[in-house]
């Protein structure tokens, strides 16, 4: 049988364009990735939250949270009369002063608390959900539960925001119990500006409960209580305000 010259010449193209293909992925997948990361960027509209979203979602809790929890650490410590002049207080106000002075001069103190503290935490936690859902973020977790946050109104959010605030001061109580406990096994006796802070946060919590379960045989057994009671608290308090936030 003829073979036309054509088509011979074309299979020996094709052969040999499929030869140095197979050598570019074997040698070097540099141009590749850039082709893939390319692609990427072109669909990250239809990616949703997988590519960019959620890098900004990370950073936003984060930064978020992390100032959030500084000045309900301000808050709390001043409320149970911790050592001011203790280095981490020194801390934890210096960074948190300067929008609490602002909000002083509109927010006055009620029964000797620092009200304005407060009020920041709450005005944090609202412009972090605001963020999330201009992100298109549909819903986040609170105390374990999943709250809606783009598919409520704005006062939802509101109710939102106190379920937050409680599920994190329940919070810091639970790791403040956790941690006296660890330092206890580790370094007892010892004393550093931390474990005093750590103390004067789990005191309220474990004073009651070691008036009525006594040690036995040396054994501490205040801070299992406390921590089932902290979970049980949170669970049982959470979920009903995050329900009533969706609407």
């Amino acid at each position: 049988m003829r073979v036309c010259p054509q088509t011979a010449l074309s299979k020996l193209a094709l052969e040999w364009l499929k030869r140095r293909f197979d050598a570019l992925l074997r040698t070097d997948t540099h141009w590749l990735n850039t082709i893939y990361f390319v692609v990427g960027l072109i669909g990250a509209d239809d990616m949703g939250s997988g590519y960019l979203v959620s890098p900004l979602m990370l950073v936003i809790n984060t930064l978020f949270d992390l100032y959030i929890l500084l000045v309900l650490l301000r808050f709390l410590l001043q409320m149970l009369r911790a050592d001011f002049y203790n280095p981490v207080s020194q801390f934890i106000v210096k960074l948190t002063t300067l929008p609490l002075r602002v909000l002083r001069r509109f927010i006055p103190s009620v029964g000797g608390q620092d009200t304005a503290a407060i009020v920041l935490c709450m005005v944090l936690i609202y412009g972090k959900f605001l963020l999330l859902r201009l992100l298109s973020i549909p819903v986040v977790q609170i105390g374990g539960v999943m709250a809606p946050i783009g598919g409520v109104s704005y006062a939802g959010l509101l109710v939102f925001c106190i379920a937050d605030l409680i599920a994190l001061i329940l919070t810091v109580f639970l790791i403040a119990v956790i941690i006296q406990v660890i330092l206890s096994w580790v370094s007892p006796g010892q004393y550093n500006p931390v474990i005093g802070l750590v103390h004067k946060l789990s005191d309220p919590i474990l004073k009651p409960i070691r008036r009525l379960i006594p040690s036995l045989g040396g054994l501490d057994l205040s801070p299992l209580f406390a921590t089932l009671l902290l979970l049980v608290v949170k669970m049982l308090v959470v979920p009903p305000i995050v329900y009533l936030g969706n609407f």
